[in-house]
């Protein structure tokens, strides 16, 4: 059975954030949202739930990190090689977004780069060519 996975974020405007995430390619499951959350869609498995700060407060008796100064998770998602990795992080820039946060990180076999959304919320995005990878761990 595959498993979906629902990442819960808080943000401080919802329409925002589903404008934010439609231009990064997600799609809003507009069963799921309302003026308080949206559902957006990046793929099959993987939801993203942007909620009102107050709406975030329902589900959680702890105080909401303010992400553009401390982490408290990075959410990584895969691409399937380099041009997309790039794509996507020019899309979140484009959209209002942070691009690369973090240093950008190329072994050859692997290439990453983030985004931060709106929030502050760091995305990682990477690619991996598994064969290589396994090639050059096994050296290590």
């Amino acid at each position: 059975m595959s498993r979906l996975i629902f990442v819960n974020f808080p943000v401080s405007n919802v329409a925002q954030a589903i404008r934010f995430y439609e231009a990064i390619g997600a799609t809003k499951n507009e069963m799921f949202s309302d003026e308080t959350a949206a559902c957006m869609v990046l793929s099959e498995v993987i939801h993203v739930m942007v909620l009102s700060h107050e709406k975030f407060r329902q589900f959680t008796p702890k105080s909401i990190a303010d992400a553009r100064s401390v982490s408290e998770v990075l959410v990584c998602i895969s691409a399937s090689d380099k041009q997309e990795v790039d794509a996507i992080v020019s899309k979140a820039a484009n959209a209002g977004g942070k691009a690369d946060p973090s240093a950008v990180q190329d072994y050859g076999f692997m290439y990453g780069r983030s985004f931060e959304d709106l929030d502050g919320h760091i995305w990682e995005v990477m690619w991996m060519d598994m064969e290589a990878a396994k090639q050059a761990m096994a050296k290590s």
